[in-house]
């Protein structure tokens, strides 16, 4: 039977470690609030896939370093080669994205986001993947891919986010791309609680600790079956969202929006 050796893992794309049956891992570019690569992004598809095999680690942590969680994909290393690929480019590119998703939902093993600071665009589905959220009061997450003129629909955002928290409110949260705090990330059950953020991490690695000492396959049966009983499975919607967010990369509004980031300047949408 083919195994991984979790603990003997060498991460190249931020911090990784194992022990006593729990796994955290660490994005790791605080300078700029730990923004995800071409690189990263493969990484982390392959870390969460391997870890089908991985005997030695029953639960997950996912964090970031520096009081911040995750920034979405970095605009100059990311967002400015995407504007000059070619279709096939664009698709093979948002299919990857999903496909970090899609391992993270397919692992056995829970996964609990610890949630402080910028939580936005790809970090925001980064946690929407992970099973449990702890946040902060003073975190901010956004969905913010329409503020780049592009849809709403990114890695599973529109099969994901509304059953996190209802069709109504991540319809709002799609559309306008807003940031919204830690206490209303709480009320509307997109966090399952909130914590000082000089707390947080030892507060996730003390429930990842509970369910690590759980029962394992009971607990990767239960993650099957919470996401295996609707009615539209997430690969087929990831798919579906891949050509539609490979599409929309290809307006002239998303090449406005990045040409306007670097000159530091506000985004004017022109709807083409």
């Amino acid at each position: 039977m083919r195994e991984f050796d979790a603990a003997g893992y060498k991460a190249i794309h931020f911090r990784w470690r194992v022990e006593n049956k729990v796994a955290t891992l660490v994005l790791d570019r605080p300078e700029k609030k730990n923004p995800l690569t071409f690189d990263s992004y493969g990484e982390l598809r392959d870390l969460f896939q391997n870890l089908a095999y991985a005997a030695d680690v029953k639960a997950v942590v996912l964090a970031g370093e520096g009081g911040n969680f995750c920034s979405g994909g970095d605009v100059h290393e990311i967002i400015g080669p995407l504007t000059r690929m070619d279709m096939p480019g664009l698709l093979e590119f948002t299919r990857m994205t999903g496909d970090v998703v899609k391992a993270m939902r397919q692992c056995p093993q829970p996964i609990i986001a610890a949630i402080d600071g910028v939580c936005a665009g790809a970090g925001s589905m980064l946690a929407s993947a992970a099973d449990i959220r702890l946040g902060t009061a003073r975190s901010k997450v956004a969905f913010l891919f329409v503020r780049v003129g592009l849809a709403g629909a990114d890695m599973g955002a529109c099969t994901l986010l509304p059953r996190l928290i209802g069709l109504s409110r991540a319809a709002e949260l799609l559309y306008t791309g807003r940031a919204m705090g830690g206490a209303e990330a709480e009320r509307i059950g997109f966090y399952t609680s909130l914590h000082e953020p000089e707390a947080l991490a030892a507060n996730a690695q003390a429930l990842a600790r509970t369910l690590a000492d759980g029962p394992t396959f009971g607990h990767a049966m239960t993650k099957t079956m919470l996401w295996q009983e609707w009615n539209a499975g997430l690969g087929e919607c990831i798919e579906a969202e891949a050509q539609a967010q490979a599409i929309c990369m290809q307006t002239k509004d998303f090449h406005r929006a990045y040409t306007a980031f670097a000159a530091r300047e506000t985004p004017r949408f022109e709807g083409n």
